[in-house]
């Protein structure tokens, strides 16, 4: 009922910066929190940032600073404002869904998943 596309992914050298949107279509987002996972060539998916309903963000240290999470629900779009990249931001960023207000840092918690965007940050 729900898909995610995400958009703005690419290749940029350490220090940079990227903007990544998902856009939803089939539905809005009505009062579910949004967030932004990541997952690493070798390496588990982690937990980026999330936004709930009301605007309220929640980050990853290891992002804390430099990430920005924001969403725009007339748009039904989320985005992700990243600055001061560095290489160990390297991966494939997805944008998922979770049938709830508030934020979590769980992947299982979330119920949609977009198809993923790559960013790699050369050194």
């Amino acid at each position: 009922q729900v898909q995610l596309v995400e958009s703005g992914g690419g290749l940029v050298q350490a220090g940079g910066s990227l903007r990544l949107s998902c856009a939803a279509s089939g539905r809005t987002f009505g009062s579910d929190a949004m967030g932004w996972f990541r997952r690493a060539k070798g390496k588990e998916r982690e937990f980026v940032a999330a936004i709930s309903w009301s605007g309220n963000s929640y980050y990853a240290d290891s992002v804390k600073g430099r990430f920005t999470i924001s969403r725009d629900n007339a748009k039904n779009t989320v985005y992700l404002q990243m600055n001061s990249l560095k290489p160990e931001d390297t991966a494939v960023y997805y944008c998922a869904r979770r049938s709830s207000n508030y934020v979590s840092s769980l992947g299982i918690e979330y119920n949609y998943w977009g198809q993923g965007t790559q960013v790699t940050v050369s050194s």
